[in-house]
């Protein structure tokens, strides 16, 4: 079975549409399938629920579909990057569904691992559990939280072989696994896409039979959300050149010494 496309497009043609649910992994801007999402705005399909760690940011990720409206709901667990998603929401033109971010990676491992709900401490006595059943395990009240089982997932790998096998990178290794899992259909972008055997078993993080499609988009942009950096701190020249000037010295001294000192013979 061939699971490698030509193009984004070519890999969403036949399996997205109107009204559907989506999950897209990534945290932040960190994994997220950049040309899919891109290839998803194309396609025009509307009335989408998209499940998200994130929102994405005004104009990149999950922001460009929110630009073109063609999200209708969004169940995420942090929103705080996105002018447009704040305008859409308090104009009551965007649904949304704040989750506690572990409640959300876990709705998604639950339903990939065929788990209808599960019981959790988190949210109870907050809105989080309004209208949601609750129950006492050993004297603690849980509240009730339905797993997370969307028709498409959208995610992002490091690697890939023809089967489908996955390998991520670092922090892209979050919320990509479970979506993936939890996807009805799952479609992934790679780096890079390598021959059947090529990923040792032990480098394998997820197994192919999760996957159906596969694109390359071996360079995507990876714009940083926020970028922080430290004021540059003034520089003392003097100061540096005195201590260029101990280290050539200690090093001219260390030359000198003989080997027996320097075991300490």
């Amino acid at each position: 079975m061939n699971k490698l496309y030509p193009s984004a497009d070519a890999a969403l043609k036949g399996v997205v549409a109107d009204g559907q649910t989506l999950a897209v992994g990534g945290f932040g801007l960190c994994g997220i399938p950049e040309s899919l999402i891109e290839a998803l705005k194309d396609s025009g399909v509307k009335n989408l629920t998209c499940i998200s760690n994130n929102a994405g940011v005004d104009g990149f990720g999950l922001g460009k579909l929110l630009e073109t409206r063609q999200v209708k709901k969004m169940i995420a667990s942090y929103v705080g990057e996105n002018k447009e998603f704040e305008r859409q929401y308090l104009a009551g033109e965007l649904e949304l569904e704040f989750t506690p971010q572990g409640t959300l990676a876990e709705k998604l491992r639950a339903g990939g691992a065929g788990i209808p709900a599960f019981f959790t401490k988190t949210g109870v006595g907050t809105q989080v559990a309004d209208g949601k059943e609750l129950r006492e395990f050993d004297g603690q009240t849980y509240v009730m939280e339905r797993s997370l089982v969307p028709d498409v997932a959208l995610v992002k790998a490091d690697v890939a072989d023809r089967s489908g096998n996955l390998r991520f990178r670092l922090t892209a290794r979050n919320f990509n696994p479970a979506a993936a899992m939890a996807g009805k259909i799952c479609i992934v972008e790679v780096e890079k896409i390598v021959e059947v055997g090529e990923l040792a078993p032990d480098d394998i993080h997820l197994p192919g039979i999760y996957v159906h499609r596969i694109v390359v988009n071996s360079k995507p942009e990876k714009r940083i959300e926020k970028r922080t950096v430290r004021a540059a701190e003034p520089v003392d020249a003097s100061a540096k050149v005195e201590a260029q000037a101990a280290i050539a010295q200690a090093a001219v001294a260390d030359t000198k010494t003989p080997v027996n000192q320097k075991k300490g013979a």
